[in-house]
């Protein structure tokens, strides 16, 4: 059973949530302006809160980037309420965790509690980027574009009809209440490598650096607007690939976290002119061959051609089909994905891609 709910997740009636044990299963992201308060505070109050489910550490720890679960404990609940904010890409740990709790409820068959997705908009924008897997791909990961366009409730949707799941799911439309349809939705950090307003834009072709030898920022303010390693030399080489309205400045770093913590790394800084539209995934592929053909110590690491998981997106970094082979074959599997993602979609605007 799957329903749809345009209204706030307090005035809810369902006697699961007023009555029965509630686990919460969040992110900082589940503040309520309105409430001046957390979306588990709903549950303390009423006295049926059993469990919260959340990220280790502070929230701005770098290393936090996933939400642990007992499945033994699914069984004790009536319902679980999910509350986070998803980022755009398939590649987003968060997402990946709410997709293996919904594993979770499905092996529990009738013994499955409810489950209730607050939703947000998505701080990616309905921008389309990138391919649906083909082959081995990471747990946890739904058949969606490396960019998707849609928000966590479709997502769960579509999952949910990928898995053949029977437990009820209820989405709660992010116009819902003045705080999920007001509040910018990179106003608070979705996570420690997701600080800030520009970095979901280049997330979904910069996640892919964290499975080579070259770091995408991880534990500088910036991630995924600068990347780069100690190997890297600007300046000394040609001009790096970029597409029109794409700056690449030259610039040094050094990690706090994550690869190369403590060491002084070389690389550039990705700088947006204003209103342009950047494909993220296609750049990044672009910057990916690059550093290959020039920087033996540049490799692909384990779990490169999973996150990727798509052969033909590969054979262009092994040389074997050019840019514009790529470009054609990725245009036409995101036309694919729009036609297929429009039959989850929710709310009015709808997926697109960049012409």
């Amino acid at each position: 059973m799957f329903s749809f709910r345009t209204t706030p997740l307090e005035d809810q009636l369902d006697k699961s949530l007023n009555d029965g044990k509630v686990a919460c299963f969040c992110t900082q992201n589940c503040w309520d302006t309105g409430r001046d308060g957390y979306m588990y505070d709903i549950f303390r109050k009423r006295g049926n809160l059993a469990y919260i489910f959340s990220p280790r550490y502070t929230e701005l720890t770098p290393g936090t980037n996933h939400i642990v679960f007992e499945s033994d404990r699914l069984r004790e609940v009536n319902a679980v309420v999910v509350e986070i904010q998803d980022v755009g890409s398939r590649y987003f740990n968060y997402t990946r965790d709410v997709m293996m709790l919904m594993d979770s409820l499905n092996m529990l068959a009738d013994e499955a509690p409810s489950m209730y997705v607050v939703d947000h908009i998505n701080c990616a924008g309905r921008v389309v980027e990138g391919t649906m897997p083909t082959g081995v791909c990471e747990l946890g990961v739904p058949k969606v574009a490396h960019r998707h366009g849609l928000t966590l409730g479709e997502l769960c949707s579509l999952y949910y009809a990928e898995i053949g799941a029977k437990f009820p799911l209820h989405v709660i439309s992010a116009l819902a209440s003045d705080s999920t349809r007001q509040l910018l939705p990179w106003t608070i950090a979705p996570a420690s490598y997701i600080p800030g307003m520009f970095t979901p834009m280049m997330y979904s072709g910069g996640g892919l650096w964290n499975n080579t030898t070259i770091t995408p920022g991880i534990g500088t303010a910036r991630p995924y607007e600068y990347f780069g390693a100690p190997f890297v030399k600007p300046g000394l080489v040609e001009t790096v690939p970029a597409p029109a309205g794409v700056l690449m400045r030259p610039c040094s770093f050094t990690p706090s976290a994550g690869r190369y913590e403590g060491k002084q790394c070389f690389g550039y800084q990705i700088m947006l002119s204003p209103g342009v539209e950047y494909h993220s995934l296609l750049h990044t592929m672009q910057l990916l061959r690059y550093f290959l053909d020039r920087y033996s110590q540049f490799e692909l690491l384990d779990g490169f051609q999973t996150k990727l998981a798509d052969p033909v997106m590969y054979s262009y970094l092994e040389g074997k089909i050019d840019f514009q082979q790529l470009r054609e074959h990725v245009k036409l599997e995101e036309q694919k994905w729009i036609r297929k993602a429009k039959r989850y979609v929710l709310y009015e605007d709808m997926p697109f891609r960049f012409k």
